[in-house]
This record gives structure tokens, C-alpha cells and sequence, in this order.
């Protein structure tokens, strides 16, 4: 039984998406390349833009389990969640991901990797402690799914390239402001409207590449709900297990803000509850979680 049968599809999503932020990027830096009168800003800018991507591609488990302190685990250090792991990917058709496990008491989980020949699911101690069996399946098939959906890869690349274009947002406005911006140019009528479109990608491309991004990760949340509930054939197990980890008040230390949309659940108790707000969230509210895998019929 192998539930992925889109894989492909979601393969070319991914890739779309990974073209798409390249355009945007490469075009932000035509922009910036103009503005400063320096054709060497945009070879900077696709050659960086490259570099980082197959950092991200190559070293992206590498490093999100170095900054979350996760610890590889064998079979024999925890058998029962070892099987469950075991025989989920059995089922789900996908290679054993590796386990690895987090000192924390808050209970949460996330998937990494490039592709699910190099996968890993990481969950934290606070899980194993508080969940039953049949809510430790449900959290392990979505972690499965994610991995099935191939999500980590995208996540991976939307992060980098949404921080990329961050950090050249706040540069352009610091030489904005501090006049190093055209200073020795023509200032005519072109390159005034020139700079008040670096303005406005300066000011706007890191809210609307946030935006994207956020919409991207509750999307992904809600698809691997599902196929995490078709995969155990009991949505009421993963259900449960979000209930649990929503009430749960200790403070996940491991979490920053580069990787919160790689977790299960909001490792962050969010203060937005209407949808304005909400636009804000890496995750759905968990009662619209809960709500949807208990409207799924098996």
C-alpha cells in the first residue's frame, strides 16, 4: 500500500515554487543592481541565491537537529516507538526514516531531509511521556506524511530564500536611509521611479515572501493530517494526541523561529484568534484540526 501516489505532482510543485522564489529574488536584485549603478549586485545575488539553496538541499537535517540538541536513538533504546515507526513506513511504502529523539519536556515532533531515502523524524521526550499508543501512531503517520508529501524539502527552501530576501530587504533600506544609495548617479525621472520600486520590494518582499510562506506551511499541515489519518486508518488517534499537546503549557527551548513550521504543533502559544490573525500562524488552530480529522470517514 503506498498512499503518495501525487508524489510526482508535488515533486513539480516543489520545484515551481523553488523556480518562482528564484525569479523573484533574481528580479529584486536586477532592481537593486540598477539603483546602485553596480551590475556585480545581481551576479551576487544569483550565485548567492544558488549557494545557499544547495546548502539547504544538502545540510538542511544536519542542521535543524543540531539547533533542536536531537539525539539519535536505536531500537533498543525505545522499542515501542521503534515498531510503531517500523511498521507505519511498512505500510505507507516509504524507507525507514531515521529516529531521533529531544530532551524536552514539551511534547511535540517534526520531520527533516532532502527526500525520504535520507529522512528523519525527531520527537521530543514529552511525547513519548504523555501520549498512548494509538495517539504516538497518529503523530508518527503525519510525520510520515510529511515525508511521503515530500514537504521537507520545500519548507527547507522557502525558509532560506524568505530569510535571504530579509536580510536584503534590511540592507537596501540601511543604505536607503543612510544615503548610500545612488549617490554619484542621475537622478532624473527614471531613476526616481527606479527607487521608489526598490522601496517598495525592500519594504513589501519579506512580507509577502512571510505570507507565502505561512500559507504554504498551514496548507501542508492540513494535507499531512489527512494522510496521516488514512495511514493508521483512526484519525481519532492523531485527534486525541493535538488536544493533548495544545493543553500542554511547558515551553518547547529548542524552537526559534527559522524552524517553527517544522513541528507538529505551533511550538509557540499563539495570541491570534481571529483571521486576520490567523494569517500569522506557521500552523492551523489545533480545534480546526481536531475538528477535520473527526469529520473524516475511514
Amino acid at each position: 500500500m503506498n498512499l503518495y501516489t501525487h508524489k510526482e505532482s508535488n515533486i513539480r510543485r516543489t520545484w515551481f515554487l523553488f523556480f518562482v522564489f528564484f525569479v523573484v529574488i533574481i528580479g529584486i536584485g536586477w532592481v537593486f543592481s540598477q539603483i546602485y549603478g553596480n551590475p556585480v549586485i545581481l551576479v551576487f545575488f544569483v550565485l548567492f541565491s544558488v549557494g545557499m539553496s544547495f546548502v539547504s538541499y544538502w545540510y538542511s537535517d544536519k542542521i535543524v537537529l543540531k539547533i533542536s540538541k536531537a539525539k539519535k536513538v536505536e531500537k533498543k533504546d525505545f522499542p515501542e516507538l521503534y515498531n510503531i515507526l517500523e511498521n507505519l513506513s511498512i505500510t505507507a511504502g516509504l524507507p525507514m526514516p531515521r529516529l531521533f529523539l529531544m530532551d524536552e519536556k514539551a511534547p511535540n515532533a517534526f520531520a527533516t531531509g532532502r527526500n525520504p531515502e535520507h529522512a528523519v523524524v525527531a520527537v521530543t521526550q514529552g511525547l513519548v511521556d504523555c501520549l498512548d499508543r494509538s495517539e504516538l501512531e497518529g503523530v508518527l503517520a503525519h510525520e510520515l506524511s510529511h515525508i511521503g508529501n515530500r514537504d521537507m524539502l520545500l519548507s527547507t527552501v522557502v525558509v532560506v530564500l524568505v530569510g535571504f530576501i530579509a536580510l536584503l530587504s534590511d540592507f537596501f533600506l540601511r543604505s536607503f536611509f543612510w544615503g548610500g544609495i545612488g549617490r554619484d548617479r542621475d537622478r532624473g525621472q527614471a531613476g526616481g521611479y527606479l527607487m521608489m520600486i526598490g522601496i517598495a520590494l525592500a519594504v513589501l518582499a519579506p512580507f509577502a515572501t512571510m505570507l507565502i510562506q505561512l500559507a504554504i506551511s498551514r496548507k501542508r499541515e492540513y494535507l499531512a493530517d489527512a494522510s496521516g489519518a488514512l495511514l493508521t486508518r483512526y484519525p481519532e488517534g492523531l485527534a486525541n494526541a493535538l488536544e493533548k499537546i495544545s493543553r500542554d503549557t511547558a515551553p518547547l527551548r529548542v524552537a526559534n523561529k527559522a524552524t517553527n513550521h517544522l513541528w507538529l504543533a505551533s511550538p509557540r502559544k499563539s495570541v491570534f484568534k481571529n483571521k486576520a490573525g490567523g494569517l500569522f500562524m506557521t500552523h492551523p488552530p489545533a480545534e480546526e484540526r481536531v475538528k477535520r480529522l473527526r469529520n473524516i470517514n475511514i
